[in-house]
Protein backbone atom coordinates (compact mmCIF):
# COMPACT_ATOMS: atom_id res chain seq x y z
CA UNK A 1 0.00 0.00 0.00
CA UNK A 2 3.08 2.07 0.69
CA UNK A 3 4.34 1.55 -2.86
CA UNK A 4 1.21 2.34 -4.29
CA UNK A 5 0.36 5.06 -2.72
CA UNK A 6 4.24 7.02 -3.23
CA UNK A 7 3.80 5.86 -6.86
CA UNK A 8 0.34 7.82 -7.19
CA UNK A 9 2.02 10.94 -5.21
CA UNK A 10 4.87 10.98 -7.64
CA UNK A 11 2.68 10.60 -11.14
CA UNK A 12 2.34 14.22 -11.82
CA UNK A 13 5.54 15.89 -13.07
CA UNK A 14 4.20 19.69 -12.79
CA UNK A 15 4.78 20.14 -9.09
CA UNK A 16 7.10 23.66 -8.94
CA UNK A 17 9.55 24.17 -5.56
CA UNK A 18 8.75 27.92 -5.40
CA UNK A 19 10.88 30.42 -3.19
CA UNK A 20 9.51 31.34 0.19
CA UNK A 21 7.57 34.10 -0.08
CA UNK A 22 6.45 35.60 3.88
CA UNK A 23 2.96 37.30 2.10
CA UNK A 24 2.17 39.71 4.07
CA UNK A 25 0.64 42.02 1.47
CA UNK A 26 -1.81 39.30 1.72
CA UNK A 27 -3.26 40.10 5.11
CA UNK A 28 -2.34 43.88 5.17
CA UNK A 29 -6.34 44.93 5.10
CA UNK A 30 -6.65 42.78 8.10
CA UNK A 31 -3.15 43.75 10.57
CA UNK A 32 -1.68 46.56 10.65
CA UNK A 33 1.46 44.62 11.91
CA UNK A 34 1.15 42.60 8.48
CA UNK A 35 0.60 45.91 6.72
CA UNK A 36 3.87 47.32 8.40
CA UNK A 37 5.19 44.00 7.50
CA UNK A 38 4.63 43.84 3.68
CA UNK A 39 6.26 47.47 3.30
CA UNK A 40 9.58 47.00 5.23
CA UNK A 41 9.47 43.55 3.02
CA UNK A 42 8.86 46.25 0.03
CA UNK A 43 11.82 48.43 1.28
CA UNK A 44 14.22 45.13 1.85
CA UNK A 45 14.36 46.11 5.21
CA UNK A 46 12.57 43.22 7.21
CA UNK A 47 15.27 40.05 8.01
CA UNK A 48 14.37 36.89 7.68
CA UNK A 49 14.41 36.37 11.86
CA UNK A 50 12.08 39.86 11.71
CA UNK A 51 9.51 38.31 9.03
CA UNK A 52 9.22 34.85 10.63
CA UNK A 53 8.71 36.43 14.48
CA UNK A 54 5.77 39.25 12.84
CA UNK A 55 4.11 36.09 10.83
CA UNK A 56 3.95 34.36 14.39
CA UNK A 57 2.37 37.40 15.97
CA UNK A 58 0.23 38.02 12.94
CA UNK A 59 -1.09 34.37 13.03
CA UNK A 60 -1.89 35.14 17.16
CA UNK A 61 -3.69 38.55 15.72
CA UNK A 62 -5.85 36.94 13.92
CA UNK A 63 -6.19 34.26 15.95
CA UNK A 64 -7.33 36.41 18.72
CA UNK A 65 -9.76 37.97 16.42
CA UNK A 66 -10.83 34.73 14.21
CA UNK A 67 -14.49 35.91 14.71
CA UNK A 68 -14.07 39.10 12.37
CA UNK A 69 -11.44 37.21 10.65
CA UNK A 70 -13.37 34.65 9.24
CA UNK A 71 -16.62 36.98 9.25
CA UNK A 72 -17.70 38.60 5.75
CA UNK A 73 -20.41 41.31 4.70
CA UNK A 74 -22.86 38.86 2.63
CA UNK A 75 -22.54 38.70 -0.96
CA UNK A 76 -25.62 40.57 -3.31
CA UNK A 77 -25.05 39.44 -6.37
CA UNK A 78 -25.75 35.78 -6.48
CA UNK A 79 -26.94 34.34 -10.16
CA UNK A 80 -26.96 31.39 -11.53
CA UNK A 81 -25.46 30.32 -14.70
CA UNK A 82 -25.55 28.01 -17.32
CA UNK A 83 -22.85 26.17 -19.34
CA UNK A 84 -21.32 22.76 -20.38
CA UNK A 85 -19.24 21.57 -17.24
CA UNK A 86 -15.43 21.83 -18.35
CA UNK A 87 -12.79 18.90 -16.63
CA UNK A 88 -9.84 21.69 -15.98
CA UNK A 89 -7.19 18.75 -15.21
CA UNK A 90 -4.36 19.57 -12.67
CA UNK A 91 -1.48 17.22 -14.55
CA UNK A 92 -0.72 16.90 -17.54
CA UNK A 93 -1.28 12.92 -17.94
CA UNK A 94 -2.37 11.82 -21.65
CA UNK A 95 -5.11 9.72 -19.77
CA UNK A 96 -6.21 12.88 -18.40
CA UNK A 97 -5.93 15.26 -21.72
CA UNK A 98 -7.46 12.68 -23.55
CA UNK A 99 -10.50 13.12 -21.34
CA UNK A 100 -10.05 16.97 -21.42
CA UNK A 101 -10.56 16.54 -25.22
CA UNK A 102 -13.26 14.06 -24.55
CA UNK A 103 -15.20 16.47 -22.34
CA UNK A 104 -14.54 19.40 -25.05
CA UNK A 105 -15.87 17.29 -28.44
CA UNK A 106 -19.09 15.85 -26.20
CA UNK A 107 -20.08 19.27 -25.55
CA UNK A 108 -19.51 20.73 -28.81
CA UNK A 109 -21.46 17.76 -30.57
CA UNK A 110 -24.49 18.29 -28.15
CA UNK A 111 -23.73 14.89 -26.30
CA UNK A 112 -23.54 16.60 -22.97
CA UNK A 113 -25.73 18.61 -21.03
CA UNK A 114 -25.31 21.82 -19.43
CA UNK A 115 -25.17 22.33 -16.09
CA UNK A 116 -26.14 25.21 -13.50
CA UNK A 117 -23.85 27.02 -11.60
CA UNK A 118 -23.59 29.65 -8.83
CA UNK A 119 -21.94 32.51 -8.96
CA UNK A 120 -21.33 35.63 -7.17
CA UNK A 121 -18.71 37.69 -5.79
CA UNK A 122 -16.76 36.24 -2.99
CA UNK A 123 -16.84 38.85 0.28
CA UNK A 124 -12.80 38.25 0.35
CA UNK A 125 -10.55 39.67 -2.61
CA UNK A 126 -7.40 38.31 -3.75
CA UNK A 127 -4.78 40.13 -6.14
CA UNK A 128 -6.41 37.28 -9.61
CA UNK A 129 -10.17 38.53 -11.00
CA UNK A 130 -11.18 34.93 -11.99
CA UNK A 131 -10.61 33.56 -8.38
CA UNK A 132 -12.80 36.13 -6.59
CA UNK A 133 -16.05 35.12 -8.56
CA UNK A 134 -17.03 32.03 -6.79
CA UNK A 135 -18.51 28.68 -8.72
CA UNK A 136 -20.43 26.13 -7.76
CA UNK A 137 -22.25 23.57 -9.50
CA UNK A 138 -25.96 23.30 -8.43
CA UNK A 139 -27.79 19.79 -7.92
CA UNK A 140 -30.96 20.91 -6.74
CA UNK A 141 -33.17 18.45 -4.90
CA UNK A 142 -36.15 16.90 -6.56
CA UNK A 143 -39.69 17.81 -5.72
CA UNK A 144 -41.19 16.02 -2.31
CA UNK A 145 -44.67 14.70 -2.12
CA UNK A 146 -44.59 16.46 1.50
CA UNK A 147 -44.92 20.35 0.92
CA UNK A 148 -44.11 20.98 4.87
CA UNK A 149 -40.95 18.76 4.64
CA UNK A 150 -38.11 21.02 5.47
CA UNK A 151 -35.56 21.84 2.63
CA UNK A 152 -32.10 20.59 3.01
CA UNK A 153 -28.53 20.89 0.94
CA UNK A 154 -25.30 20.19 1.42
CA UNK A 155 -21.88 22.42 0.53
CA UNK A 156 -19.15 19.93 -1.06
CA UNK A 157 -15.96 20.99 -1.07
CA UNK A 158 -13.18 18.54 -3.00
CA UNK A 159 -9.37 17.78 -2.53
CA UNK A 160 -6.50 20.03 -3.42
CA UNK A 161 -5.85 19.91 -7.23
CA UNK A 162 -9.21 18.21 -7.98
CA UNK A 163 -10.58 18.41 -11.83
CA UNK A 164 -14.35 20.25 -12.29
CA UNK A 165 -15.76 16.95 -12.13
CA UNK A 166 -14.82 15.15 -8.60
CA UNK A 167 -17.72 14.87 -6.34
CA UNK A 168 -20.25 15.50 -8.63
CA UNK A 169 -20.90 12.27 -8.75
CA UNK A 170 -21.51 12.61 -4.22
CA UNK A 171 -24.39 15.60 -4.93
CA UNK A 172 -26.26 13.18 -7.60
CA UNK A 173 -26.23 10.42 -4.49
CA UNK A 174 -27.30 13.02 -1.92
CA UNK A 175 -30.12 14.41 -4.61
CA UNK A 176 -30.98 11.09 -4.35
CA UNK A 177 -31.93 11.37 -0.35
CA UNK A 178 -33.82 14.64 -1.40
CA UNK A 179 -30.34 16.46 -0.29
CA UNK A 180 -29.77 19.67 -2.71
CA UNK A 181 -26.11 19.91 -3.30
CA UNK A 182 -23.78 23.13 -4.24
CA UNK A 183 -20.33 20.96 -5.14
CA UNK A 184 -18.37 24.55 -4.42
CA UNK A 185 -14.84 25.18 -6.56
CA UNK A 186 -12.05 26.04 -3.97
CA UNK A 187 -10.20 29.24 -4.08
CA UNK A 188 -7.56 28.73 -7.06
CA UNK A 189 -9.26 25.58 -8.75
CA UNK A 190 -10.45 24.69 -12.24
CA UNK A 191 -12.29 28.08 -13.48
CA UNK A 192 -11.33 30.24 -10.52
CA UNK A 193 -7.40 28.97 -11.40
CA UNK A 194 -5.43 31.91 -12.94
CA UNK A 195 -4.07 31.06 -16.49
CA UNK A 196 -0.30 31.10 -15.49
CA UNK A 197 -1.26 27.88 -13.55
CA UNK A 198 -1.66 24.51 -14.49
CA UNK A 199 -1.87 23.22 -11.11
CA UNK A 200 -4.10 24.86 -8.28
CA UNK A 201 -1.02 25.80 -6.77
CA UNK A 202 -2.02 29.33 -5.08
CA UNK A 203 -4.67 27.17 -2.30
CA UNK A 204 -1.32 26.14 -0.67
CA UNK A 205 2.30 26.88 -1.33
CA UNK A 206 5.21 28.87 0.13
CA UNK A 207 3.89 32.14 -0.09
CA UNK A 208 2.84 31.94 3.64
CA UNK A 209 0.06 34.87 3.61
CA UNK A 210 -1.54 33.58 0.37
CA UNK A 211 -2.04 30.14 1.93
CA UNK A 212 -3.57 31.81 4.60
CA UNK A 213 -5.51 34.33 2.61
CA UNK A 214 -7.10 31.21 0.52
CA UNK A 215 -8.06 29.55 3.22
CA UNK A 216 -10.21 32.56 4.80
CA UNK A 217 -11.65 33.02 1.35
CA UNK A 218 -12.88 29.47 1.10
CA UNK A 219 -14.28 29.85 4.52
CA UNK A 220 -16.56 32.54 3.31
CA UNK A 221 -17.42 31.56 0.29
CA UNK A 222 -18.70 28.21 1.95
CA UNK A 223 -20.66 30.47 4.25
CA UNK A 224 -21.66 32.91 1.66
CA UNK A 225 -23.31 29.80 -0.39
CA UNK A 226 -25.10 29.36 2.69
CA UNK A 227 -26.74 32.55 2.54
CA UNK A 228 -28.22 31.74 -1.16
CA UNK A 229 -29.38 28.64 -0.16
CA UNK A 230 -30.97 30.26 2.85
CA UNK A 231 -32.57 32.80 -0.07
CA UNK A 232 -33.97 29.56 -2.00
CA UNK A 233 -36.16 28.13 1.02
CA UNK A 234 -33.40 25.69 1.70
CA UNK A 235 -33.54 25.33 5.88
CA UNK A 236 -31.51 22.92 7.05
CA UNK A 237 -27.73 22.50 6.33
CA UNK A 238 -24.74 20.55 5.98
CA UNK A 239 -20.71 20.35 4.88
CA UNK A 240 -18.61 17.92 3.37
CA UNK A 241 -14.74 18.26 2.39
CA UNK A 242 -12.30 15.85 1.12
CA UNK A 243 -8.41 16.34 2.50
CA UNK A 244 -8.15 20.32 1.77
CA UNK A 245 -11.62 20.82 1.76
CA UNK A 246 -11.90 19.20 4.68
CA UNK A 247 -9.56 21.70 6.87
CA UNK A 248 -12.07 24.51 4.65
CA UNK A 249 -15.35 22.79 5.77
CA UNK A 250 -14.30 22.10 9.51
CA UNK A 251 -13.31 26.24 9.72
CA UNK A 252 -16.46 26.95 7.93
CA UNK A 253 -18.62 24.76 10.40
CA UNK A 254 -16.71 26.03 13.44
CA UNK A 255 -17.64 29.92 12.59
CA UNK A 256 -20.71 28.94 11.12
CA UNK A 257 -23.64 26.94 13.50
CA UNK A 258 -26.23 27.00 10.42
CA UNK A 259 -23.53 23.64 9.54
CA UNK A 260 -25.82 20.86 11.80
CA UNK A 261 -23.92 18.06 9.46
CA UNK A 262 -20.08 17.70 9.00
CA UNK A 263 -18.40 15.19 6.75
CA UNK A 264 -14.70 15.06 6.93
CA UNK A 265 -13.19 12.67 4.63
CA UNK A 266 -8.92 12.85 6.14
CA UNK A 267 -9.08 15.12 9.18
CA UNK A 268 -5.73 16.64 10.88
CA UNK A 269 -5.43 19.47 13.72
CA UNK A 270 -2.26 21.22 12.67
CA UNK A 271 -2.07 22.38 9.08
CA UNK A 272 1.85 23.51 9.21
CA UNK A 273 1.81 19.44 10.67
CA UNK A 274 0.27 18.46 7.35
CA UNK A 275 2.09 20.69 4.89
CA UNK A 276 5.63 19.64 6.67
CA UNK A 277 5.30 15.47 6.82
CA UNK A 278 2.79 15.34 3.33
CA UNK A 279 3.94 13.84 0.31
CA UNK A 280 1.89 15.35 -1.33
CA UNK A 281 3.60 18.89 0.00
CA UNK A 282 7.04 17.48 -0.41
CA UNK A 283 7.77 20.71 -2.68
CA UNK A 284 6.75 23.26 -0.22
CA UNK A 285 8.84 22.00 2.63
CA UNK A 286 11.81 21.80 0.45
CA UNK A 287 11.21 25.69 0.21
CA UNK A 288 10.66 26.00 3.94
CA UNK A 289 14.09 24.02 5.02
CA UNK A 290 16.03 26.01 2.05
CA UNK A 291 15.43 28.81 4.35
CA UNK A 292 15.95 26.81 7.73
CA UNK A 293 12.42 26.63 9.21
CA UNK A 294 11.55 23.79 10.90
CA UNK A 295 8.37 22.49 11.21
CA UNK A 296 7.44 23.53 14.18
CA UNK A 297 8.09 27.08 13.03
CA UNK A 298 5.79 26.19 9.86
CA UNK A 299 2.92 24.65 12.17
CA UNK A 300 3.58 28.33 14.14
CA UNK A 301 3.01 30.39 10.53
CA UNK A 302 0.05 28.32 9.26
CA UNK A 303 -1.50 28.79 12.84
CA UNK A 304 -4.29 30.38 12.51
CA UNK A 305 -5.89 28.18 9.37
CA UNK A 306 -5.44 25.11 11.13
CA UNK A 307 -8.49 23.60 12.93
CA UNK A 308 -6.89 22.89 16.20
CA UNK A 309 -7.49 26.85 16.92
CA UNK A 310 -11.36 26.24 16.34
CA UNK A 311 -11.51 23.02 18.55
CA UNK A 312 -13.67 24.30 21.61
CA UNK A 313 -15.46 27.15 18.94
CA UNK A 314 -16.85 23.97 16.87
CA UNK A 315 -17.19 21.66 19.95
CA UNK A 316 -19.92 23.88 21.14
CA UNK A 317 -22.66 23.22 18.93
CA UNK A 318 -23.93 20.28 20.56
CA UNK A 319 -27.11 19.03 18.01
CA UNK A 320 -24.26 19.24 15.15
CA UNK A 321 -23.61 14.97 13.45
CA UNK A 322 -20.41 14.65 12.44
CA UNK A 323 -18.61 11.73 10.35
CA UNK A 324 -14.22 11.70 10.59
CA UNK A 325 -12.75 9.19 7.78
CA UNK A 326 -9.56 8.45 7.94
CA UNK A 327 -6.76 5.62 6.19
CA UNK A 328 -4.04 3.70 8.68
CA UNK A 329 -1.86 3.98 5.22
CA UNK A 330 -2.59 7.76 4.49
CA UNK A 331 0.86 9.59 3.82
CA UNK A 332 -0.69 13.12 3.11
CA UNK A 333 -2.66 13.74 6.20
CA UNK A 334 -0.36 11.17 8.79
CA UNK A 335 -3.23 8.35 11.07
CA UNK A 336 -1.73 10.08 14.34
CA UNK A 337 -3.13 13.89 12.83
CA UNK A 338 -5.95 12.34 12.16
CA UNK A 339 -6.78 10.32 15.58
CA UNK A 340 -5.76 13.29 17.38
CA UNK A 341 -8.70 14.94 15.68
CA UNK A 342 -10.78 12.09 17.14
CA UNK A 343 -9.03 12.68 20.46
CA UNK A 344 -10.34 16.14 20.37
CA UNK A 345 -13.56 15.32 19.65
CA UNK A 346 -14.17 12.84 22.58
CA UNK A 347 -12.41 15.05 24.96
CA UNK A 348 -15.04 17.93 23.75
CA UNK A 349 -17.92 15.93 23.69
CA UNK A 350 -18.40 16.16 20.45
CA UNK A 351 -21.21 14.13 18.46
CA UNK A 352 -19.01 11.96 15.83
CA UNK A 353 -18.32 8.76 14.40
CA UNK A 354 -15.00 7.47 12.36
CA UNK A 355 -14.94 5.24 9.86
CA UNK A 356 -11.52 3.40 8.37
CA UNK A 357 -10.78 3.10 5.16
CA UNK A 358 -7.88 0.03 4.26
CA UNK A 359 -5.87 2.27 2.15
CA UNK A 360 -4.08 5.75 1.90
CA UNK A 361 -5.13 8.77 1.17
CA UNK A 362 -4.36 9.13 -2.77
CA UNK A 363 -5.73 5.39 -2.91
CA UNK A 364 -8.70 6.86 -1.37
CA UNK A 365 -9.68 7.70 -5.29
CA UNK A 366 -8.99 3.91 -6.48
CA UNK A 367 -11.12 0.97 -7.01
CA UNK A 368 -12.29 -0.18 -4.57
CA UNK A 369 -11.54 2.52 -2.26
CA UNK A 370 -13.68 4.86 -3.28
CA UNK A 371 -16.74 3.10 -3.45
CA UNK A 372 -16.26 2.72 0.37
CA UNK A 373 -15.74 5.88 1.23
CA UNK A 374 -18.51 6.63 -0.73
CA UNK A 375 -20.64 4.07 1.07
CA UNK A 376 -18.93 5.90 4.39
CA UNK A 377 -20.25 9.41 3.12
CA UNK A 378 -23.62 8.97 1.38
CA UNK A 379 -25.06 6.18 4.67
CA UNK A 380 -23.41 9.08 6.96
CA UNK A 381 -25.35 12.00 5.00
CA UNK A 382 -28.70 10.29 4.23
CA UNK A 383 -29.09 8.93 8.45
CA UNK A 384 -28.43 12.39 9.24
CA UNK A 385 -30.33 14.31 7.58
CA UNK A 386 -33.25 12.10 8.35
CA UNK A 387 -32.16 12.49 11.90
CA UNK A 388 -32.32 16.01 11.57
CA UNK A 389 -35.63 16.42 9.87
CA UNK A 390 -37.10 13.91 12.83
CA UNK A 391 -35.96 16.41 15.36
CA UNK A 392 -37.51 19.25 14.09
CA UNK A 393 -40.52 18.12 12.57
Amino acid sequence: MIRWETVLTTRDTNRVVRPLEWGFDWLADFSELAADSARREAEGTLTHAEALDRMVRVNQEIIARSEEFYGYAPPTDFRLEERHPELFPTNVRPETLRQEQEVREAAANGDLARAEFLRFTSPVHSKYPENDIVNARWFPEPAHKDPKRKKQAIVVMPQWNADAFSHNALCSIFNRFGVGGLRLSKPYHDIRRPAELERSDYAVSSNIGRTIAACRQAVVDIRACVDWLEQQGYEQFGVLGTSLGSCYAFMAAAYDPRLQVCAFNHASTWFGDVVWTGQSTRHIRAAFEHEGLTQEQVCSILACISPMIAMDRFAAEKTRQTLVIYAPWDLTFLREFSLDVLKNFRQRGVNFVSRVLPCGHYTTGETPYKYIDGWYMGSFIHKAYKRMRERTA
